[in-house]
């Protein structure tokens, strides 16, 4: 007796980032989709969601990877190409255009991933935002500096995950930490065709929010606002999100105008994007725009708090399908970030005490193991991070509340 055919779409896969974070999507989308991984190494815990993959030399390479994909598509069709790593946004986009997928327009994912290009792209639109000036050497930033006036934000034009970004109060600040920018590097080596890896920006102060979104045809729904934490200044290490499913800011007419028009000035049609906005005394102003699903576990709280799916909205998107965007649940989730304290640091234990852990927490996660040396911003950025915690509530308070509690429950001992 034959098993039944799968007759689910199947969905092409770009890398799929660290099981810590990234889980959750592939979980998710596999119930609804056969899943065709591309990776760069054979795949380990994904084996459970997957229906098959191809290791690739190289999957930051767009026009090899296009051609893999073009040979698979050959043999089944292919309804959709995602990817949420955001090094290999710009690589995937060639993939979905060989397969005659609806993202598939680099020049389009490129606008969103070099930072210099949407600044110049929005400012051309009209679009509010902070005045931004690309440089190349410190005495451009000087000049720049002179022009959006200070305190200034230097910012690399390739990095995300606010590496590199630091707020300077005059030009001797600017002098001091214009190589710690400049020098700044992901995980990932990005070679940007420009010779001005920096932008000098202008600062602008409020509240700064994050909003995951699908785009449908050119048509905008946020689904997830998250509320940024923010710490180690003059850094801007993100250390906690708040998402709550009742955000008066997901009817705010302001924000949502001003989202609209921002993926129409950058033409970004189909897919799924994290924007940042500040909301200033004069409305909202773009501080960036991702063309992937939000980082940090962003789009886990928001499935936490309104119980909407993000993996099958962004699975929905690349492929065309439709998907249910109601909430099914009206509630707050919130993350925080733990780091140690010195710079340095070598881990000698480090965990959660169970027992103290108060009602509501939905996962307590260590993520650095006993012996790696780590620092806390800005030497740390991002990769500091030695733990993690998960709250739900009904209210930001009480989620606020209890990551404290978990904050307390946390012990680090150096080595």
């Amino acid at each position: 007796m034959t098993a039944p055919e799968d007759t689910r779409p199947l969905l092409l896969v770009v890398a799929t980032g660290m099981r810590t974070y990234r889980e959750y999507l592939l979980r998710s989308i596999s119930a609804e989709y056969r899943v065709h991984l591309f990776l760069s190494t054979a795949p380990e815990w994904e084996k459970e969601y997957v229906a098959g993959w191809t290791v690739l030399p190289n999957t930051m390479d767009g026009p090899a990877m296009a051609g893999a994909a073009t040979a698979l598509a050959e043999r089944e069709a292919i309804a959709g190409v995602l990817c949420w790593d955001e090094a290999r946004i710009h690589a995937a986009a060639f993939v979905a255009q060989a397969v005659g997928a609806r993202n598939g327009d680099p020049a389009v994912v490129w606008r969103l991933r070099d930072k210099g290009q949407t600044r110049a792209t929005l400012a051309a639109a009209g679009v509010a935002q902070p005045r931004s000036i690309p440089v190349k050497t410190v005495d451009d930033a000087v000049a720049a500096a002179g022009v959006v006036g200070y305190p200034a934000i230097l910012k690399p034009r390739g990095l995300g995950a606010s590496l590199g970004v630091i707020k300077v109060a005059d030009e001797e600040q600017l002098r001091a930490n214009f190589a710690f920018t400049r020098n700044a590097e992901g995980p990932e080596p990005v070679v940007f065709d420009t010779d001005q890896p920096v932008l000098v920006e202008e600062f602008v102060s409020g509240e700064e929010i994050s909003v995951d979104s699908v785009v449908r045809d050119g048509e905008v729904t946020p689904l997830f606002i998250g509320r940024k934490v923010i710490g180690y200044p003059p850094y801007a290490e993100e250390v906690g999100h708040f998402v709550d499913a009742a955000d008066p800011l997901l009817g705010d007419p302001a924000l949502l105008k001003a989202l609209q028009w921002t993926h129409e000035a950058l033409g970004f049609t189909d897919g799924v994007t994290h924007s940042e906005f500040m909301l200033t005394a004069s409305g909202p102003k773009v501080i960036e725009v991702n063309g992937r699903l939000g980082g940090d576990l962003i789009p886990y709280l928001g499935s936490l708090a309104t119980g909407i799916d993000p993996g099958l909205v962004a699975a929905a998107a690349a492929t065309g399908r439709p998907v249910d965007l109601t909430p099914t649940r009206a509630g707050v989730a919130g993350i925080r970030f733990f780091y140690v304290a010195e710079e340095d640091t070598t881990i000698g234990s480090l965990g959660f005490a169970e027992d103290a852990l108060p009602d509501g927490m939905d996962r307590v996660v260590v993520v650095a193991e006993p012996g790696t040396v780590v620092s806390p911003p800005p030497k740390g950025t991002v990769w500091g991070r030695i733990a993690f915690a998960i709250a739900t509530g009904d209210s930001r308070a009480q989620v606020a509340a209890r990551l404290a509690e978990a904050e307390a429950a946390f012990d680090v001992k150096p080595a």
